[in-house]
């Protein structure tokens, strides 16, 4: 586990807005996301080639254009602003629920994925979440968990939960477009 460097408190900035459609949150950067100053930058990382797969996005961006995701109502978090690593290496009291709480009620959002089952049961405060849309909105928003896109994780992958979530900012997109 790493710190911060003098650079920024926040190793990558929220990419947040109001009203977005979904917010994807994580645990904590890893050392390339660190390096490259982008969310999910490691090229082993099945993120961004997922978002396009499941029409979130029109193309594959590459991670160092995460800010376009506002463009598309999709927003980036991670629940530990101070540190990076793998899950096991980051510090208990670095990952914060608290402060995506207050986010989330700032910034309404109609739905927050969790990029780990890990990130979502410390955000969700239950101890082992299932995969897919959950039954308790959590601030007012949608609650998704997503199998993780590391490649470390790829044993445990599903893009069934990022189809689940996809289809419902889908479904939002079109009531959105109907009642303009």
């Amino acid at each position: 586990m790493a710190r911060a460097s003098s650079r920024s408190s926040h190793l990558l900035p929220d990419l947040l807005a109001p009203g977005l459609d979904l917010v994807f949150c994580g645990t904590a950067p890893s050392p390339a996301s660190f390096k490259a100053c982008a969310y999910y930058a490691n090229p082993g990382n099945a993120f961004w080639p997922t978002l396009h797969a499941v029409d979130l996005t029109p193309e594959r961006l590459p991670p160092e254009r995460f800010r376009e995701l506002l463009g598309h109502g999709l927003g980036l978090t991670d629940l530990n602003k101070t540190e990076y690593g793998s899950d096991h290496e980051l510090s208990a009291g670095a990952m914060d629920a608290k402060s995506l709480h207050a986010k989330l009620r700032r910034y309404k959002p109609a739905a927050i994925a969790f990029t780990s089952k890990h990130a979502a049961a410390l955000a969700l405060g239950i101890k082992a979440p299932r995969y897919g849309r959950q039954n308790e909105p959590l601030e007012g928003a949608v609650a998704f968990v997503l199998a993780s896109p590391s490649g470390r994780a790829r044993s445990f992958w599903t893009l069934a939960p990022w189809r689940e979530a996809a289809a419902f900012v889908a479904e939002r997109r079109r009531r959105r477009e109907r009642a303009a």
